[in-house]
This record gives structure tokens, sequence and C-alpha cells, in this order.
């Protein structure tokens, strides 16, 4: 009963959000993100928590509390643009959309490799995809976690691949997703992978800003073994729309074992989008304990 009641709220979700005018869907959104902050239930506590990391321990309490603020708000109209887009104009998102980078990528495809935009959990996901698959002219392939219930997974996944992507599950799938990326990245193609967050907890031990966190090793490895361009992206929201930025090519290749030159190119791919995030905190939205430190402090509770 709980997973119909949740795919039937998403439903409904879409159907309302797309049918209010865009003032009055702002304006409800925005109201449900303040109310959020003001309860400081457990997801702003760990945004919080998160956001402290970002912004270091001497930042005043005021300056925080603003900035988790303005990030509840920036999440929230994350979630309203992802209803809505189904009824946005394409042409519109992209005229709207300010890229700083595009040669990042058109290097590596001028010279018949495959590109590994590797991103964080930030802006909206989903513009940034409308954005680079119309640069790109053709479709790119991405990997999405399974969702429960089953229908609001492939609701998810009918919804992005109208917006013109290949969506893999990340597990659950006829044939390993790994093999599937290797094919496509070989074949020239395009990748869009989430990079700070790792769902196995058995990935890389790296420092990001300043503490340790664990990080897939799949969008480096990839790189190594298909010969990939491996270009960090950052994604934040302007005031009348959005930013993609494509930072240059994580270089990975070299004479050292195979493991050492993923980490280090792991470690390098963090490091370069620390930037993005400490540029816009605000846009990133990170509601998951993150650090090692932080993760084990929530388990042992």
């Amino acid at each position: 009963m709980k997973d119909w009641l949740t795919d039937r709220g998403f439903a409904a979700g879409w159907s309302l959000v797309k049918a209010l005018p865009e003032p009055a869907a702002r304006s409800l959104f925005q109201a449900a993100a303040d109310l959020a902050v003001r309860r400081n239930g457990p997801a702003v506590g760990r945004l919080r928590v998160n956001l402290r990391h970002v912004v270091g321990a001497s930042t005043s309490p005021a300056i925080l509390d603003d900035l988790v603020r303005r990030g509840m708000r920036s999440y929230a109209r994350y979630w309203k643009e992802m209803f809505r887009l189904p009824v946005m104009d394409p042409a519109d998102v992209i005229a709207r959309t300010e890229v700083s980078g595009w040669v990042n990528v058109d290097a590596a495809r001028s010279a018949g490799r495959g590109v590994i935009a590797a991103l964080t959990h930030s802006g909206n996901w989903d513009a940034s995809g409308i954005v680079f698959r119309d640069h790109l002219g053709e479709g790119f392939t991405t990997v999405a976690e399974r969702l429960r219930p089953e229908a609001l997974f492939d609701r998810f996944v009918a919804y992005r691949e109208r917006l013109g992507m290949e969506v893999l599950p990340l597990t659950g799938g006829e044939r390993p997703v790994a093999s599937i990326l290797t094919e496509r990245l070989k074949a020239g193609r395009s990748v869009c992978l989430l990079t700070e967050r790792d769902l196995s907890a058995q990935g890389l031990p790296v420092q990001f800003f300043g503490a340790t966190v664990t990080v897939p090793a799949g969008p480096a490895l990839l790189a190594a073994t298909t010969g990939a361009a491996l270009v960090p992206v950052y994604a934040s929201f302007s005031e009348t729309g959005w930013r993609l930025q494509f930072c240059p090519e994580i270089p990975i290749a070299g004479q050292a074992r195979l493991r050492d030159r993923v980490a280090a190119a792991t470690q390098e791919l963090m490091t370069v989008l620390e930037g993005g995030i400490t540029a816009h905190p605000e846009d990133w939205h990170m509601l998951q304990p993150l650090w090692t430190a932080d993760r084990t402090a929530v388990s042992s509770r």
C-alpha cells in the first residue's frame, strides 16, 4: 500500500504541477522549502552538516542557516522544474542556459573518443540533459538507482527517455551496466554519471573539502579502459535559468598501474568538482550522509 501511495503521489504531482501557472508553482514549492527548514527534520539536518563541510567550521550559524534556507529552496526548485519540464519548451531551456567549456567536450568527440560527463547532484540534472543532448545532436546514456516501487522507477525512466536519455538501471538489468557503458564509450558516444555519492559502499576513499569520503571508481575506470575523456561538469541555477560548466579533461593515461591511475584521477575529479560546489553551494542538493565520519555516526545511532 505504501509503494502504491508513493507512485500515485508522484503521478498526481506531475499532473497537478504541470497544470499550475509558473508563478503559483514557484510560490508553492518555495513555501514548502521554507516549511521544511522551520521543521528542521533529518534531511535538513543532513544538508546543514554537508554544507558545513563546504563552507568551513568557522562560518557563523546565521550564515549557515541562510545557506541552508537557500539550499532547500534550490532543491524545491529542482523538483518543481522536474514536474514541469514535460510542458516546458526545450528551446527555451536551451536559450536560458549559460554554458562554458564546450571545447572540452568537442575536442574529445572530434578525435572520435567517447565522453564521460561526471556530475554532482547540483542544479537541474534533467534540464542539463536537454542542453547536452542538443549540443551532441544525439542521445546519451546514464545510470539510475532503482527506486521503490518499481512503477515509480519506470515512471522516472520513461520521463528521462522522453528527454533523449538512454537510462540504465544500476542493478537488476538484463546485462551488467558496466559492459553497456563500455560499449557506448568505445563507439564514441557520451555518458553522464553522478560522481560524489557511493551507493555501493565499496567506493574509493578520497579527500573532499578536507575530509574523507568514498566515491564510485566507475567514471575514472571507464575512462582508463575505453580511452574516453573524463570531463568534470558542474550544474547550477541562475536567476532566470541554468548554468553548465564543462571543465578540462582529467588525464588518466600513463605507465602507472591501473588502480593507481584510477585512484589519482578520481581524487583530481573530486578536487575539480569542489570548485563548482564552492561557487554555488546552495545548488548542491546532497541531503544524505556523505563523509565517512558522518555516515559512521548515523549508522551507530
